[in-house]
């Protein structure tokens, strides 16, 4: 049986990392991606491939795609991981900025949906993850560009689920609360109902499942994991 493929953009570090071992413990071959070398060493840890680039680069993200089918030829799960877009008081953002912000998050998950999907549709089936932020579906003025443009992915995950379920490809979004790989301070963890940070390990474990066919009825969902930050129901 041939080993399935994982492609991560925002590899390395992080949550993209952590499931970049996850999906390593799983048998899954990787393809990564982030800005700097850090995909790199984790790529020759784990016996994988990556390549330097920036999400909001269409340039880069073909040639992380390219790698991925030419190192393997197939690709069964897309990771999509991205830094965090501009913030600022809300009118005080610039437009450059807030376009800034809407190639970092909306258009790489498109972008590479585009890419992938003629694949996994040949293969017969893959699966796709985003990972945003809780602040989607309850907005942070603390976050007013990824409130804004990440909500439109999970909107897209939706389309993209309903069009793309007949050919068994699934995408959903795992929605982190505060996670330890970030640089808080204190007052973020005790926001949650926990009273701590997330462990980029835990978010791994779920990204993994989602990523994996041990979840092979879900598609289209947007699954918090914030520790109780958020408070709608």
């Amino acid at each position: 049986m041939t080993a399935k493929t994982c492609l991560v953009i925002g590899g390395g570090r992080g949550m993209g990392a952590a499931t970049a071992r996850e999906m390593h413990n799983k048998g899954y071959r990787l393809a990564l991606m982030s800005p700097s070398e850090s995909c790199e060493l984790l790529a020759d840890e784990l016996g994988g491939v990556a390549v330097r680039g920036r999400a909001e680069n269409a340039d880069d993200l073909q040639a992380c795609f390219d790698l991925a089918m030419d190192s393997y030829g197939r690709i069964d799960s897309l990771l999509i991981h991205v830094g965090g877009p501009p913030k600022g008081d809300l009118l005080e953002i610039s437009d450059a900025d807030w376009e800034k912000a809407n190639q970092m998050t909306v258009m790489p998950v498109i972008r590479m949906a585009k890419l992938v999907t003629p694949v996994m549709q040949a293969q017969g089936g893959g699966s796709i993850v985003n990972i945003t932020t809780f602040s989607a579906f309850e907005p942070s003025l603390t976050f007013p560009t990824s409130s804004v443009y990440r909500v439109g992915v999970s909107s897209f995950t939706k389309l993209y689920s309903d069009r793309y379920g007949p050919d068994n490809i699934r995408m959903n979004c795992l929605l982190p609360g505060f996670t330890d790989s970030l640089d808080l301070p204190d007052k973020f963890a005790q926001m949650s109902a926990l009273g701590r940070l997330a462990r980029a390990e835990e978010q791994a474990k779920i990204a993994s499942f989602l990523l994996s066919d041990d979840s092979s009825y879900i598609t289209g969902q947007s699954l918090r994991a914030d520790g109780g930050v958020t408070r709608h129901m």
